[in-house]
């Protein structure tokens, strides 16, 4: 019997086009082109920059705050939230797949080692701010929860992961309390220390900026490994806090059938909907408050990373519904079908995002590194978005699988895999 015709082979080995969920693979379309948007301000500037305008050339401008207003609200969290979902998601299919063909748990354990591999080439190669290293160890913590009955396990994941938040809200909210109302200080030495700890922030900003736009790509590898290696640990302990939680609520919304069509359009209408409304009006509100107060360092720390955090996710959940719900029209449009073909390469997407964003930015290419505000910077998320649209989809018509989804599968299975068409 040949290989093609065992079921034990033909189930192990990677799924065809055929066999793909298509909502998965647009919602995981919109998610790629999301996350660069989320993601931008940090390929351009210092990582601080991500979350306080402060850190911009000259502050910032009025623009600048104002989009910083709009991505807190509308972007940061909420596309690396689905894409974490549908990495669960995935991961349950890759699990049910393999059980159905006979396959080992090893397949699957050798599949995450190879990414956290590719996640940490990525992270000191190209970007500090990979997230195949989280999702590595994360996944190895989700798998020993991937069994459990699927409410059961939707609910563990929302409990995990307000509880989680709050538990990253609660080491932010006291230097933001102290900032905000200076009495609350135990001594006038404490005030001091929180200012002199933020002064060593902007120290590591401007390292770190002299480094990006200094024109020697090894002076930056050695920059991120000596000084920037730390941020894997910090990588480690989010997984437990705060991916994980939401791996298993993909899994969990996976096997209830949303991504199949099997969820009651009015039911999901409603419960997303009013998810979206109230994250999203809550956020507004923490972001206008911010900004009232001048972006104040701390403050805008906690709300940023901390106070933001429970919110995020009936957007997460009620966006992704939303997508699934949408999927089936939207894909078969000249737009969908690009933006399918976009999330049927996300791996090799997102990975050459970041490659386009180093040569664009890093001082050994465009070294255009800090010199753009974030208004600015929304001209080069529309032409990286141009750029995957366009590629993904003529790159399909003629291979299988994309380059990188292509080698993870090869690596993974130990075998060679036809790639042409």
């Amino acid at each position: 019997m040949s290989e093609a015709s065992s079921p034990s082979t033909a189930q192990a080995a990677p799924v065809q086009g055929e066999e793909r969920l298509v909502a998965l693979d647009f919602i995981r379309g919109v998610a790629v082109l999301g996350i660069l948007f989320a993601n931008i301000t940090a390929y351009a500037h210092p990582r601080l920059a991500y979350f306080w305008p402060g850190a911009l050339p000259g502050g910032g401008t009025a623009a600048d705050r104002w989009i910083w207003l709009f991505q807190f609200v509308a972007v940061d969290g909420k596309f690396r939230g689905i894409f974490t979902l549908l990495f669960g998601a995935g991961l349950a299919l890759f699990v049910d797949r393999q059980r159905a063909g006979g396959g080992s748990g090893g397949v699957q354990l050798r599949r995450l080692v190879l990414l956290g591999t590719f996640g940490l080439a990525h992270f000191y190669l190209l970007f500090t701010g990979d997230i195949l290293f989280l999702y590595a160890v994360a996944g190895l913590g989700a798998l020993a929860f991937i069994d459990m009955e699927p409410r059961r396990q939707a609910w563990l994941g929302v409990v995990w992961y307000l509880v989680a938040s709050a538990l990253l809200a609660l080491p932010l909210a006291t230097p933001a309390m102290v900032e905000y109302f200076p009495a609350l200080a135990a001594s006038p030495a404490e005030a001091q220390g929180l200012a002199a700890a933020w002064q060593d922030r902007l120290a590591e900003a401007d390292a770190e900026r002299a480094v990006m736009a200094g024109g020697d790509l090894a002076a930056i590898i050695a920059y991120r490994w000596h000084e920037q290696s730390g941020y894997l640990s910090g990588y480690a302990f989010l997984a437990l806090l705060d991916t994980i939680p939401l791996m298993l609520l993909g899994a969990a919304l996976l096997r209830l059938g949303l991504f199949a069509g099997e969820v009651p359009r009015r039911r999901i209408l409603g419960w997303s909907w009013a998810g979206i409304v109230v994250g999203a009006a809550s956020a507004l509100l923490l972001g206008l408050w911010v900004m009232a107060r001048g972006f104040a360092p701390y403050l805008t720390s906690f709300v940023f990373n901390g106070a933001s955090a429970p919110l995020r996710l009936p957007m997460i959940v009620g966006m992704t519904a939303l997508l699934a719900l949408w999927a089936p029209r939207a894909a078969t449009g000249w737009l969908g079908e690009r933006v399918v073909a976009a999330g049927r390469m996300a791996f090799s997407n997102y990975i050459g995002t970041s490659l386009l964003m180093a040569l664009v930015f890093q001082g050994w290419a465009g070294d255009l590194f800090g010199r753009f505000g974030r208004a600015e910077l929304l001209v080069v998320v529309l032409l990286g978005w141009a750029v995957m649209l366009r590629w993904s989809r003529p790159w399909l018509q003629r291979f299988r699988y994309g380059p990188l989804e292509w080698l993870w599968r090869c690596l993974t299975y130990g075998r060679w895999f036809a790639n042409r068409r």
